[in-house]
């Protein structure tokens, strides 16, 4: 897939990238940033990297004009630090540096902390959910290194490898990422084999789809005879178990937008109806029946609107939605409420370790 090129906006003012500022780090944000206020005459909200809540650093600005309402920095000088951050075991981790990881500065169980805050935040302020979720470790990375068993490079004229810096194209040469696994993933699923394309989309964590598959199987507590709707349903990973819990008297339909994972979801799904499509346009005109379970794994933009209508004409009795952006998350639980559907049920799993990104998987019901 091609990298989509970063959008330069346009200049409002006289730029600030590069003015500092001493400041108290406020609660952090979605993204892998925390929030800043700068005062007057600034009077400004920094989206700040690099940082860990109730700090004092000083903050560089990296992007920004005295037009903007709020600005994005780095802090580059660590004044007053927290008992949570420590030395990045990563040396192209930092300001300036590599932009893969937003987290190598903090240790570990407070990732996790800062994880759960953005989700409980997100919920509350989209969904108007107070939640008591708690991010949770997941087995198969080292001490939250050496997880990603799938991981793009830049290649460097001469053989050499490089990643790129936070919101740039600007590439920083790597010798050894520590978030990589030196093992490639092996495609397995509670002992089940799938296959899946060279460029195929498979979880990068080594526990993600064990964790996941019984996660959902848990929640929605398939019965024998029941009709299940697998959407964004990729090479299979969750309509093969629905196949064996739901027996040959049960049906499910698994709706995927790319071809070549449909044709493997063929495969790997013996007895499932699989359908490559775009899945609100197939929903639209296909499969206008009641369904007793759905199983959403959408992309990071969450389902919307359309397909969540979608999904509630067909009066399931249980979603399970399993999510990789919480904001997204968020605004579609919010979609659901409209028709009926609470969420019962929540948990959220630290699958991307040293970075700010967090797996949720949602149980609504009617």
């Amino acid at each position: 897939m091609a990298r989509r090129p970063v959008r330069q906006k346009q200049a409002r003012g006289a730029s600030r990238v590069g003015a500092r500022f001493e400041a108290v780090v406020g609660p952090v944000a979605h993204g892998g940033h925390c929030i800043v206020r700068l005062d007057p005459p600034e009077s400004r909200v920094v989206f700040v990297r690099h940082a860990i809540p109730g700090e004092r650093v000083v903050v560089e600005i990296t992007e920004g004009t005295e037009g903007d309402r709020f600005w994005r920095g780095d802090a580059v000088e660590v004044l007053e630090a927290s008992g949570d951050r420590v030395e990045p075991p990563c040396p192209y981790a930092g300001p300036g540096r590599c932009g893969g990881c937003d987290f190598q500065h903090v240790a570990l169980p407070r990732q996790r902390d800062l994880k759960t805050a953005v989700v409980r935040e997100q919920l509350a302020r989209l969904a108007r959910i107070e939640s008591d979720v708690e991010v949770e470790a997941v087995p198969g990375d080292d001490d939250g290194l050496r997880w990603r068993t799938r991981q793009r490079y830049v290649t460097l004229p001469g053989g050499g490898r490089a990643m790129r810096k936070h919101r740039s194209n600007d590439l920083v040469a790597i010798d050894d990422c520590l978030i990589e696994s030196p093992e490639p993933s092996d495609h397995r699923a509670l002992g089940r084999h799938f296959q899946v394309a060279a460029d195929g989309f498979w979880q990068v964590h080594p526990g993600a789809p064990d964790v996941l598959v019984t996660t959902v199987l848990e929640m929605l507590q398939p019965q024998p005879g029941e009709r299940c709707l697998d959407l964004y349903a990729g090479v299979g990973l969750f309509a093969a178990f629905l196949r064996d819990a739901v027996g040959e008297s049960g049906r499910v339909v698994a709706i995927e937008g790319d071809a070549a994972a449909s044709k493997l979801s063929a495969r790997n799904s013996p007895g499932v109806v699989v359908q490559s499509g775009d899945v609100g346009k197939v929903l639209a005109t296909a499969f206008d029946e009641p369904f007793d379970l759905v199983v959403l794994d959408p992309p990071r933009e969450g389902a919307r609107r359309a397909v969540v209508e979608q999904v509630v004409d067909r009066a399931p009795r249980a979603v399970a939605y399993v999510a990789c952006d919480p904001a997204a998350l968020a605004r579609d639980v919010a979609i659901f409420a409209e028709h009926g559907y609470r969420l019962a049920d929540i948990r959220a799993f630290d699958l991307f370790p040293m970075t700010h990104h967090v797996e949720c998987v949602a149980l609504l019901t009617r």
